[in-house]
């Protein structure tokens, strides 16, 4: 059904005052953004942060560099169902998969490849993933000399699971199923009762 003449709203530009158009209100704004900051600091407020020197204070969700899970045997736990490269806004989760050697999964990643550079650390990856095979860590240190050390390949991704496991510094996401935290709040849904 086509859309009536009275469902329609124009929406008129807002007319700038002349105040407006010289930028007079941004521009005090701004500036009394910095004489506030300014006053802070010489009050003794800190806004810079020294670091390297200094340690970061970063929050316990915070994401930083990837990493692949193991399971309790040791094996990888992804099962290249390729959600998280598809969930991927930036596209930077490349993977091939092989027959799994193991009984219990049809495929494995033969080969997980993940652009850090590329990376927006937006997380998609991670809530996409059903068995949560990939996580954002709180590493946030990270370097590179060249662009190819900034793919991290699955050796690469098991190895910052060893370090962060080792280091006691798991995401604050933690696991609560045998699956992860999508298998576990399915069951806490209630359906309204149909009578």
């Amino acid at each position: 059904m086509p859309m009536q003449a009275q469902d329609v709203r124009w929406v008129k530009e807002p007319r700038l005052s002349l105040m407006d158009r010289l930028y007079l209100p941004s521009v005090v704004d701004g500036i009394l953004t910095t004489g506030k900051h300014l006053v802070k600091t010489l009050r003794g407020g800190e806004f810079t942060q020294q670091f390297p020197e200094v340690e970061p204070k970063l929050p316990s969700h915070y994401r930083g560099v990837h990493r692949l899970n193991r399971d309790e045997q040791g094996r990888v736990k992804c099962v290249a169902c390729y959600l998280c490269s598809t969930a991927c806004p930036a596209h930077c989760i490349d993977i091939v998969a092989a027959p799994s050697p193991w009984p219990d999964r049809e495929k494995y990643p033969e080969m997980f490849v993940l652009d850090e550079l590329r990376c927006i650390y937006c997380g998609m990856c991670e809530e996409a993933c059903p068995v949560d095979a990939i996580e954002l860590t709180t590493l946030y240190d990270l370097t590179g000399l060249s662009r190819q050390e900034m793919l991290f390949d699955k050796e690469k991704l098991l190895s910052v699971y060893d370090q962060t496991t080792q280091a006691g510094t798991d995401p604050a996401r933690t696991h609560r199923g045998q699956l992860g935290p999508a298998s576990e709040k399915a069951a806490d849904v209630r359906l309204p009762n149909p009578q």
